[in-house]
């Protein structure tokens, strides 16, 4: 059983992709309401609540064949003014990558490493910070490649993100697991874009991960959504009108399309800033019905929670998404223990990794990487 520590860990939703066929030695997250979501589900027996820049290896028993980092995210997005790697919440992706650093001097090096973030990573501050994430990864030995996985593929929640995953460059790698270029399928525009804008040796090091094209998703958005939801209340009619008059004229008729399919439909809305067409700044209320929820976003430093939007013939009702809804569109099981509090259970998905992703990712590249390691065969010089 491949054996794994979890950095950044929230309530454990990499775990829960990983699966019980993976032993996990360590997790580690600052916040500790998220740390009692995580005891709560799965023990705190191994579960550090620490700031990562506390740690040493004296806190890491033993040695892992993965180390999962899925680092803060909002210095790489709007949410965090795009600081990049030099924000105190991204920034962290220092102190971890010491650690790992550490944990190789000690003779414990994790023969993968994968770290997960928003796709701003790759063009954050033109595309440096991307860079120095993988002169890090190709310096401490590792050969390295990136994917973009959509959570929609999986899920009915529009959420790409991007996955680095690196191996140790002493390992052998698997044939069927490399291709000689980028795939439209996991490496877009702006991820090839990066790509060529790392270091030579980074170059040297870079691996395109191959991946098979996963099964058609059979979920919506419409499945998540409950008449009578827990933590949460429908809107009353004037609550929805407001909303209605909140949108451009454009998104008003969405509802209108929606009202004349005369069948249950299910929409996902954001609160937005816009232009208007005198160019002040008015609130939007912006709504899609593809049958799709937006991506889920912490409900801290000015991000809207999402609200839902249900139309059947001409009965609208809204009301902001529930917990367990959320929980829904993250993958997670019924039985996973969510907080009680909403804005705790909401960040715990916002801030999370898509579990199907996960368990996607580690069926397909992961523990097929890890079956297949050994001393690599270097010709000689």
């Amino acid at each position: 059983m491949p054996a794994f520590y979890e950095f950044f860990a929230g309530g454990g939703l990499a775990r829960a992709g990983l699966g019980e066929g993976w032993d996990c030695l360590f997790a580690n997250d600052i916040d500790g309401k998220k740390g009692a979501s995580y005891a709560a589900n799965w023990g705190g027996e191994h579960l550090e609540i620490e700031d990562v820049g506390r740690l040493t290896t004296a806190n890491i028993p033993g040695r892992a064949d993965m180390a999962w980092g899925s680092f803060p995210c909002q210095d790489l997005s709007l949410a965090g003014d795009y600081a990049g790697l030099i924000g105190g919440r991204s920034g962290t992706f220092w102190l971890f990558w010491r650690l790992m650093e550490a944990l190789a001097e000690s003779g414990r090096p994790p023969t993968i490493v994968v770290l997960e973030n928003v796709c701003g990573a790759l063009t954050s501050h033109g595309g440096k910070d991307f860079a120095s994430i993988g002169a890090a990864l190709a310096g401490g030995g590792y050969r390295f490649g990136a994917l973009v996985i959509d959570a929609v593929r999986f899920v009915p929640q529009s959420r790409p993100r991007l996955f680095l995953v690196a191996m140790r460059e002493e390992r052998s790698l698997p044939p069927s697991l490399a291709l000689p270029g980028a795939s439209a399928l996991w490496h877009p525009p702006n991820l090839v874009s990066a790509c060529e804008k790392l270091s030579e040796r980074s170059k040297e090091a870079w691996v395109w991960w191959s991946l098979p094209a996963p099964p058609a998703r059979k979920s919506r958005f419409t499945d998540v959504i409950e008449d009578e939801p827990q933590g949460v209340s429908w809107h009353t009619a004037a609550e929805t009108q407001r909303l209605i008059s909140l949108m451009s004229p454009v998104n008003r008729g969405k509802v209108e399309q929606a009202i004349r399919m005369g069948k249950r439909v299910a929409g996902g809305i954001y609160k937005r800033t816009r232009k208007d067409e005198a160019g002040k700044r008015v609130q939007r209320a912006e709504v899609r019905f593809d049958d799709v929820s937006g991506c889920l976003r912490t409900p801290v430093g000015g991000s809207s929670r999402q609200i839902i939007m249900i139309v059947e013939g001409t009965k609208i009702r809204s009301r902001l998404l529930a917990p367990r809804e959320a929980a829904r569109l993250m993958g997670l099981p019924e039985t996973y223990k969510l907080p009680a509090n909403y804005n705790d259970a909401y960040r715990l998905a916002g801030d999370g990794v898509v579990v199907p992703v996960v368990r996607f990712l580690a069926a397909h590249l992961l523990e097929p990487l890890l079956a297949g390691t050994g001393s690599a065969h270097k010709e000689a010089a």
